[in-house]
C-alpha cells in the first residue's frame, strides 16, 4: 500500500513515515475495498456472477484504483455475455495500471480476432433490435431475432430472461422453464431468474386445463377386424352425386382464386414492404448503434485525460517536495563543511513551506548560523 500523497510505502502506522500525513482513513477505505472483492471472489467461484458483480462494484466505489477486482469485473461481465462492459473495464484498467497487468491480455485475446468483434457487434444489434420489437408488439419477430442472438453468444443471460418472458406471455411456460435453466446454469443466484423461474412453477403447478385429445374425430371413425387386418372408416358416408361433383370442383377452384387474390396477393406485397422496413430499421440500428459507441469512447477519452492531467500535475507536485529536500541537504552539507557561501546560496532557494516534520525542524536550526557565516563571507570577500 502507498501513500495516496507522496507514493511512500504504508506500514503498520498511522501517519506516512515520508510527508507525515494521516493515512488512518485511507488505509481503512483500502481494506474495506479489498473486503468487497474478496466477497465477490468467493459469490464468482459458486457461479453467483450477478452477486459478484455487485461487491465488486461496491469495491471500486471505494477505491477506483483496485486493479484485482476491476479486471475480474470484466471476466464476470465477459462470462454473463456482457462483452462491452467487460472490454470498458479492461481498457480503464489497463490505462489505470499500464504495466503488468492481466486486463491486457484478455483485451488482446479478444481484439486478436476480428471474426469475434465482428460477432459482438452483431449480437449488440440484434439483441437491441429484439427489445425493439418488443416495445412494438411484435413478439414472433422478437422470438426469431433472440434464438439467432443465443445461437451467437449462448452465454447472454439477459437474453435467456427475455426469451423466457416472451414464452410466459404466450403461455408456453415449459419452454420458458428451459430458458430460466439455461440463464441459471451460467449465473446460479440471479434475482430476475429467480423471479421468472418462481412464477413459471406457480403457473405450471396450478393445473392449467392440458388440451383435450380429439375424442370428436376418434367418435366420426369406426374400426372393424377384417381377417388379420384393423380397417378404420368413416362413421357417416356421403353419396355425392356427379353433378355435386362438378359443383364441389367448380367452388373450390372460385375459393382457390379468392384466396389467391384476397390472401396471397397482399402477402406477398405485405412481405415485399416488410422487408424494406427491416432493411430501413437495419441500418437506422447500425447508425444508432456507431453513434452510441462514439459517445461512449469520447466520454472515457475525456475521462483519461483527466485523469493524465492530474497525474502529471501530482507528478510535479512531487517532484518540487524532492528538490526541495535535495537543496536543504546540499545546505545542510555546506553548512557542516564551513562552506557559508554554498550553504547560504542553497539555503535562499530552499521553500520552507514545502517541508514537514524534523526537515522543517532541521531548516530553522541551521538558517540563522547559515545566514550568519553566508554574511561573514560576504564581508570576508568585501
Amino acid at each position: 500500500m502507498e501513500c495516496y500523497k507522496c507514493g511512500a510505502v504504508l506500514g503498520r502506522e498511522q501517519n506516512c513515515p515520508a510527508c507525515g500525513t494521516d493515512v488512518k482513513l485511507y488505509k481503512k477505505i483500502i481494506h474495506t475495498s479489498n473486503a468487497y472483492y474478496n466477497k465477490g471472489l468467493e459469490r464468482a467461484k459458486v457461479r453467483d456472477l450477478s452477486g459478484a458483480a455487485e461487491n465488486l462494484r461496491q469495491s471500486l466505489k471505494l477505491y477506483k484504483m483496485n486493479i484485482p477486482a476491476r479486471n475480474l469485473l470484466g471476466l464476470i461481465y465477459f462470462g454473463m455475455g456482457e462483452t462491452v462492459d467487460a472490454l470498458s473495464e479492461w481498457v480503464i484498467s489497463k490505462s489505470l495500471k499500464p504495466e503488468n497487468n492481466q486486463a491486457e491480455e484478455y483485451l488482446d485475446a479478444i481484439q486478436s480476432g476480428r471474426n469475434k468483434l465482428e460477432t459482438i457487434s452483431q449480437t449488440i444489434k440484434k439483441y437491441n433490435q429484439a427489445l425493439l420489437y418488443c416495445r412494438q408488439g411484435s413478439k414472433d419477430l422478437a422470438l426469431l431475432q433472440l434464438k439467432k442472438v443465443m445461437a451467437m453468444n449462448p452465454r447472454l443471460v439477459k437474453g435467456y430472461q427475455l426469451l423466457a418472458l416472451l414464452y410466459m406471455e404466450e403461455g408456453k411456460y415449459e419452454a420458458a422453464k428451459k430458458e430460466l435453466r439455461n440463464a441459471g446454469r451460467i449465473d446460479a443466484n440471479n434475482t430476475v431468474t429467480l423471479n421468472y423461474l418462481k412464477e413459471v412453477n406457480q403457473k405450471l403447478h396450478s393445473g392449467h386445463p392440458q388440451k383435450k385429445s380429439q375424442r370428436k374425430e376418434k367418435e366420426d371413425l369406426v374400426e372393424y377386424q377384417s381377417g388379420n387386418d384393423t380397417i378404420i372408416r368413416p362413421a357417416h358416408f356421403k353419396d355425392n352425386t356427379a353433378l355435386s361433383t362438378i359443383l364441389n370442383i367448380v367452388v373450390g377452384v372460385v375459393i382457390g382464386v379468392l384466396l389467391t387474390w384476397f390472401l396471397i396477393v397482399p402477402g406477398i406485397r405485405q412481405n415485399a414492404v416488410s422487408e424494406e422496413n427491416q432493411a430501413v430499421r437495419e441500418a437506422n440500428d447500425t447508425i444508432s448503434t456507431k453513434n452510441q459507441t462514439i459517445k461512449t469512447l469520447e466520454g472515457k477519452i475525456a475521462e483519461f485525460e483527466e485523469q493524465i492531467a492530474s497525474a502529471e500535475k501530482s507528478k510535479e507536485e512531487h517532484q518540487a517536495v524532492l528538490g526541495n529536500y535535495e537543496k536543504l541537504l546540499t545546505a545542510y552539507e555546506a553548512f557542516v563543511n564551513e562552506d557559508g557561501a554554498l550553504a547560504g546560496t542553497t539555503l535562499a532557494e530552499v521553500d520552507a513551506a514545502l517541508l514537514t516534520g524534523k526537515a522543517s525542524e532541521l531548516y530553522h536550526a541551521i538558517s540563522g548560523q547559515v545566514n550568519e557565516q553566508y554574511i561573514q563571507t560576504l564581508y570576508k570577500q568585501g
